[in-house]
């Protein structure tokens, strides 16, 4: 009788222990599943800054072109006082277009002026981005904290019924050489 009770105890600590692994394996899949989650999460942010700072690679590149342009018309309105001086016959003509060359430049300057607002907006975005996935890179170090300490306290729960699992064969062992 008493080494059927032995043996369900035997059997009630081991069911125990597959009760607790199957628990612990329930649990780290699931922190498995929401540590993806965020990590898909982080994917797609990155993905949006890179696509910002495309765009400002773009917008560099076209303001660069404009700058150039610029200056060209700036050689131009050089070239046209030189000419207005030594021609003045043509004094009407070189008027008109160097109204016209202002305008464009002033075109320019608006438009210019329009790809700096839109610079700083995509500039406000990327910063709102990167705060964002630094936020996001705390909480998933703090969640992978959380998963480390609850992983300990499993491991000590399992070294615990080692020990007992230990001292029962121990015990076990001790009642056969003694015969009770």
């Amino acid at each position: 009788m008493k080494s059927n009770f032995q043996l369900n105890l035997f059997l009630l600590l081991a069911c125990g222990l597959c009760t607790l692994c199957a628990y612990q394996w329930y649990g780290q899949t699931e922190e498995r599943r929401r540590t993806a989650a965020l990590n898909q999460t982080l994917l797609e942010r990155a993905a949006a800054i890179q696509g910002y700072t495309n765009s400002l690679r773009t917008l560099d590149r076209q303001v660069a072109q404009m700058d150039a342009r610029i200056g060209e018309y700036k050689e131009v309105l050089r070239t046209n006082d030189q000419f207005i001086a030594q021609q003045k016959r043509e004094l009407t003509r070189a008027k008109a277009e160097n109204q016209a060359l202002t305008q464009q430049v002033a075109e320019y300057k608006k438009a210019v002026d329009s790809f700096e607002a839109r610079l700083k907006d995509v500039y406000a975005g990327v910063q709102k981005q990167n705060d964002s996935l630094k936020e996001l890179a705390a909480q998933r170090d703090e969640y992978v904290q959380k998963y480390s300490d609850s992983v300990k306290e499993r491991n000590a729960v399992v070294e615990q019924f080692n020990e007992l699992v230990a001292r029962f064969a121990e015990l076990q062992t001790n009642h056969v050489k003694t015969g009770k």
